[in-house]
């Protein structure tokens, strides 16, 4: 039997979260160099699995299968394909970054306070949302994916309403009810999406008889598998509900401004550039492959939706007074641009979806982890407490305006590429759409462009006069990114060349190929 290596990779970030809860409490800083080197660990193991894939070889690899619950059908299955191999590679690169961000978030608010603040429970979590996360991305038995899509909501909503941001305007006792909004509003969303694919999830077991991704599949394109056309589309929105709510798209997006505004920096990292990944993702895993026709059938109502969601989001992010939720709003924009990316059902645009993914992981990640720094010295997360950051720390300033740029998806930047792919994809098979969104471009260079002039140009306010520029340990956190930010950007085969074999499989099972371009005949 080979290394289970795809097992190894979620199982070992699992471990670190019970040891890392069990180190002493007067231990917390072994409890963060723990934390540190057991994502380090992963991040390793992450890329053996991505050196290991061959983007050319068998759709699904380095496969695990056992028998779990042999009554219902339920099976241990993993696999990788260039879509979840791409993304989790992205979600072990990130949690060193977000565990050296969160370095003092959870240690205790003042000397001798009552306040405590569980340093080893903080780290924990964060490791135990990466295990899920990435077995999310392996799963190829849908109950198995179940089971974990899940999961992931209760640290998720620990760390939201137990953690969140210590800067907030109105006080301590106002900031821990907020908070406490925010993660049940987050929880009960993500339920009710959860509670309905479940019963898709069921039905789906009937009319197939198992829960294997690839027997399922198999089976449907073999004709020994048929689903009435009323059963795949009911089916096909049990699932595509519970993935809409946690991608979001409009109008299932609301708990996301509030969940990341009262969270740690690190934690809305956790939220949006991976937690939220899961949805859009298994769009493409499981919706497109399990129910294509249905989802040829829901294509204009998504695709409206997406566009929505592209320029509601902007133009909300545009008139926002507080920096984590301006970035909130920003995302739900972003997300919009990836969903019309997947249902635009052409390579280009499920190509530039996928890679729009890890692009806007590291990109919102790069500009969140700034801000935080930038909130955590001032303690205020209003735009308007701010002013003449850069002439007091101009690598800060110069960081969260690449950050800032790549959010707007400036060329040179890694997000330009995937834009780009999306739009041209989009352009192609729904033209109308296509044009609409590029105004999203417009709004997404206002949003940011005028956040960066008023907290870092302009006279310098009392308040940030003193402010300390970026550290020795902030600097590895952003560094690393903004130089992937600028890699990428110039140079993206490395990603597309592991995403597009499966992103041609993927329009293989929904019957579709890319439009011919009308080209005038020469007279």
């Amino acid at each position: 039997m080979s290394f289970p290596l795809l097992t190894a990779t979620a199982v070992l970030p699992a471990l670190g979260a019970v040891a890392t809860a069990a180190v002493p409490a007067a231990r917390r800083t072994a409890a963060k160099w723990l934390a540190l080197l057991v994502s380090l660990a992963t991040l390793a193991l992450a890329v053996t699995v991505l050196v290991r894939f061959d983007p050319d070889g068998a759709r699904f690899q380095l496969t695990e299968s056992h028998s779990w619950i042999a009554a219902f059908g339920v099976r241990y299955e993993l696999g990788v394909d260039g879509i979840g191999v791409a993304l989790v590679a992205l979600t072990a690169l990130l949690m060193p970054f977000v565990i050296l961000a969160g370095w003092n978030d959870a240690d205790p608010l003042e000397t001798g306070s009552r306040r405590w603040r569980p340093t080893q429970g903080f780290f924990a979590l964060i490791l135990a949302v990466e295990a899920m996360v990435i077995i999310s991305f392996e799963a190829t038995d849908v109950f198995l994916f179940y089971i974990f899509f899940e999961a992931m909501l209760i640290p998720m909503y620990f760390l939201i309403g137990g953690f969140g941001d210590r800067a907030h305007e109105h006080g301590e006792e106002t900031a821990a009810t907020q908070r406490s909004y925010a993660a049940v509003k987050f929880l009960l969303y993500n339920l009710a999406g959860g509670l309905i694919m479940l019963a898709a999830v069921i039905g789906l077991y009937v009319v197939a008889g198992n829960f294997s991704l690839a027997e399922i599949a198999q089976a449907r394109a073999g004709g020994s598998l048929h689903m009435a056309t009323n059963t795949e589309r009911w089916l096909f929105l049990g699932f595509f509900f519970a993935f809409a709510v946690k991608a979001p798209l409009w109008p299932l997006h609301t708990w996301l401004p509030n969940a990341m505004g009262e969270s740690t920096a690190p934690v809305a990292v956790l939220i949006t550039a991976v937690v939220d990944k899961v949805g859009t993702f298994a769009m493409l895993r499981f919706c497109l492959q399990l129910f294509p026709e249905a989802s040829k059938w829901a294509t204009p109502v998504i695709l409206v939706l997406a566009l929505i969601s592209i320029i509601y989001g902007a133009l909300l992010a545009v008139g926002q007074r507080d920096i984590k939720r301006l970035i909130a709003y920003a995302s739900i924009s972003h997300f919009g641009f990836i969903i019309m990316g997947i249902f635009a059902m052409t390579s280009q645009g499920q190509s530039g979806a996928t890679l729009y993914m890890v692009n806007h992981g590291i990109s919102t990640a790069a500009l969140l982890l700034v801000a935080g720094f930038l909130i955590s010295r001032r303690g205020s997360r209003l735009i308007a407490d701010y002013g003449g950051v850069q002439k007091v720390a101009p690598v800060l300033a110069g960081t969260f305006l690449i950050g800032g740029l790549a959010t707007l998806s400036l060329p040179g930047l890694a997000p330009f590429v995937s834009e780009f792919l999306v739009l041209v994809g989009t352009f192609t098979r729904h033209p109308a759409i296509g044009i609409v969104a590029t105004f999203g471009i417009v709004l997404a260079a206002l949003y940011t462009l005028v956040l960066y002039q008023r907290t870092m140009t302009g006279p310098v306010k009392p308040e940030v006069s003193a402010m300390p520029d970026l550290k020795v340990r902030e600097l590895v956190v952003v560094a690393p990114l903004i130089v992937l930010l600028i890699f990428l950007g110039v140079y993206p085969k490395p990603v597309t060349d592991i995403v597009n074999p499966a992103v041609k499989q993927t329009m293989s099972d929904v019957h579709q190929t890319d439009p011919k371009p009308e080209v005038e005949a020469a007279k």
